[in-house]
């Protein structure tokens, strides 16, 4: 069980803490505890019901109204709103909701609703990827626990494998290596990167997670790929970028490389002639479709 403090409650619902301490002293919504020390904290279950709560608000439910209802009742009138709701707002708070229950299957139809509805390549870019830099934040303030974070992780993994599986490579593309830095094991864009790359009819050598230099110069000897891209989210960090980035462009110099990545973004380095910065999930696909033949 995980403890939260007021603004966890804050950062996770996006309801302020003032107006979450009107709601306990008034409807008496949350339930606080006290450690040894008399600080205040709040549970899972507070959490849950607060996210419910939060939710069924934004669609306009006087607050009043929901502290009257029973816990069975909200939970309803939450899966109702989620199925029927197409707002990724709505359902970023449903998948927080499966991560904090540990709920698979609620989490894989959550995912599948969106998929029938906007399609794969939206819902990961305008649903998923937003909830994962959600996470990513909860997750190193520590209003989340790496359990959750793992569960939920996993589970999007495993949907990004079955949608590359289903792409079916037609040969005629240009030839992309994908790879993780040593000790970078943040794999979920790079998955998704080689999703797009397939769908627009490009192949893929995906060496994934934590890949050696010497591995990486050993493939692309022997595969002589057209481009590379990585993706640098906490390995190598600080000046060692900037070391990584230099020897990238020397090694691979025959090659275009794109790189993105939070350590890649954040740090004032300097960029090889044959290297290119991407700053955000979609613009891999404006490449891919830059490469895409003219029509008249």
């Amino acid at each position: 069980m995980s403890n939260y403090s007021i603004k966890d409650l804050e950062q996770l619902s996006g309801i302020k803490a003032h107006t979450l301490r009107i709601w306990e002293q008034r409807y008496s919504l949350l339930n606080p505890k006290r450690t040894e020390t008399n600080i205040r904290f709040y549970d899972d279950e507070d959490l849950k019901r607060i996210l419910n709560v939060a939710m069924l608000n934004a669609k306009g439910i006087k607050i009043s109204k929901i502290a009257a209802m029973s816990a069975q009742d909200i939970a309803q009138a939450i899966i109702r709103f989620s199925d029927q709701s197409v707002d990724h707002q709505d359902q970023i708070q449903a998948l927080t909701l499966c991560m904090i229950e540990l709920d698979e299957d609620r989490f894989e139809k959550v995912l599948s609703t969106n998929i029938l509805k906007l399609g794969f390549e939206e819902t990961v870019l305008e649903v998923v990827y937003p909830f994962l830099s959600k996470i990513g934040i909860l997750w190193q303030t520590g209003a989340i626990s790496p359990a959750q974070e793992h569960f939920i992780s996993n589970l999007i993994r495993q949907k990004l494998i079955v949608a590359i599986d289903g792409q079916v490579g037609k040969g005629m593309g240009k030839t992309f290596m994908l790879f993780l830095p040593e000790g970078e094991l943040h794999e979920l864009s790079l998955l998704f990167s080689s999703y797009l790359i397939k769908k627009h009819g490009h192949k893929v050598i995906y060496l994934g997670q934590s890949t050696p230099q010497n591995d990486l110069v050993s493939v692309y000897k022997l595969q002589q790929p057209d481009f590379l891209l990585t993706i640098i989210t906490s390995s190598p960090s600080g000046d060692n970028v900037q070391d990584y980035i230099s020897w990238l462009g020397r090694e691979f110099s025959q090659s275009k490389i794109f790189v993105t990545g939070l350590q890649a973004l954040e740090q004032p380095i300097q960029i090889p002639t044959n290297i290119q910065l991407l700053t955000y999930a979609k613009e891999i696909k404006h490449v891919l479709l830059q490469m895409e033949p003219k029509t008249v």
